[in-house]
């Protein structure tokens, strides 16, 4: 499936729940109704592709490292995300990730679970990751991309 071209048409989140699932590996098990509304995608062209599928290229790298660092052992994570849909517009969203064990307790996968941003809090966001995209276009140039950076800004 062809990524689509992103505009900078930006559709609101005004409210709900969208919840995903995804096994261990990112690929997309289950959507509700909100999320398929949201992203644009029908229902078939999610399950079983990489969640990946719905990131905007605006989103720094290490936020996405920091989140599979914290899920993968044992934690939830949550921040602010800029998803983008099938149709190249945008959207925002907190989103709160958690790790999902099956009955014998063994890690199955992980649970998504997305709110509107508040438009305070949304700003400082943008603000903060238009930072953490120029320092990471900065040092990978230089071919020496420290990860922390995500801290450094998130915590700066």
């Amino acid at each position: 499936m062809q990524r689509p071209i992103p505009t900078d048409v930006e559709v609101k989140f005004e409210g709900g729940n969208m919840i995903t699932e995804t096994d261990l590996h990112g690929k997309i098990t289950y959507v509700n109704r909100l999320f398929i509304q949201m992203s644009g995608y029908e229902k078939e062209e999610l399950i079983g592709k990489p969640h990946s599928l719905i990131r905007h290229p605006d989103m720094p790298k290490c936020c996405f490292q920091s989140m599979w660092e914290t899920v993968e052992r044992g934690y939830p994570w949550e921040g602010y995300v800029k998803n983008l849909r099938k149709d190249g517009a945008f959207y925002w969203v907190v989103v709160t990730v958690t790790p999902k064990y099956d009955e014998s307790g063994k890690l199955c996968g992980f649970i998504a679970v997305r709110k509107p941003p508040g438009e305070l809090t949304l700003e400082e966001i943008k603000t903060k990751y238009m930072q953490m995209m120029e320092l990471e276009v900065c040092r990978q140039e230089k071919s020496n991309y420290i990860p922390e950076i995500f801290n450094e800004v998130q915590n700066g």
